[in-house]
């Protein structure tokens, strides 16, 4: 990797492992932070070990860094108690909340729809360089997993809220009394997501030359025979995938 390249990565990291020391000073809940930071240290791990063979982009770094830093104030406060109208009223001298009738706190919501904005491009840029990936599913394939791992996460925090109950259970499930909240969490996740495919999709269709065929190429009927039941035949009969 080029210098530049690596200083940029090495400046989001430091300034994100202050914004952790910071937060990481008396939350409000610390077993709660520490849930909260499970997955992070979790990906902070994998991004570090695969830096070398496997680096992304600045742009990709810079969405993942992003989201991680808003990630630690929620993990901070409890994403339920994030004073961010307190903020704006302290500095623009309205609240928020009142002016968009919000009758709870909202920035779960805000992460959770972060979480699709933010991340879609990252996970494209893997498949893309990893599974190859071309078109139409050079898109929906980011969609798709952004999805799925919101689901995923959304059953994580349920199972962690019947294993822990009590105060700890409901800080980290955050629902607020919202019997839809995971609905709704998956539901902004995905638009985020889509977002951020439509955005990808339209400035490479002004910059790619070859994006309309590479589309149409991609949903091109490529596999001409049937499989199951008609792909184990071909198996059997054929000695030579033995």
């Amino acid at each position: 990797m080029s210098q530049s390249h690596n200083r940029y990565v090495l400046v989001l990291a430091v300034i994100f492992a202050i914004e952790w020391v910071l937060l990481a000073i008396s939350p409000h809940d610390r077993a709660d932070w520490a849930l909260e930071n499970v997955i992070v240290i979790a990906l902070i791990v994998l991004l570090v070990s695969t830096y070398r063979k496997f680096p992304l982009s600045r742009v990709s770094y810079t969405l993942i860094f992003i989201f991680l830093m808003l990630h630690e104030v929620g993990a901070h406060y409890t994403y339920a108690r994030v004073p961010y109208d307190e903020w704006m009223t302290g500095l623009f001298g309205f609240s928020l909340d009142q002016a968009l009738g919000f009758e709870r706190n909202h920035f779960d919501r805000l992460v959770h729809f972060c979480y699709g904005l933010l991340f879609a491009y990252p996970i494209r840029e893997v498949f893309i360089r990893i599974a190859d990936v071309k078109g139409f599913w050079g898109y929906f394939l980011p969609l798709d997993l952004t999805m799925s791992t919101s689901m995923m996460y959304e059953l994580i925090e349920w199972g962690a809220a019947r294993l822990l109950g009590g105060e700890l259970g409901m800080a980290y499930l955050g629902t607020q009394g919202d019997v839809w909240d995971a609905h709704m969490d998956m539901a902004l996740a995905s638009l985020g997501a889509l977002i951020a495919m439509l955005v990808t999709a339209l400035i490479n269709s002004k910059l790619q030359r070859d994006f309309a065929k590479e589309w149409n190429e991609s949903l091109r009927v490529k596999g001409k025979l049937p499989l199951g039941e008609d792909q184990i035949m071909r198996f059997l009969e054929d000695p030579g995938n033995k």
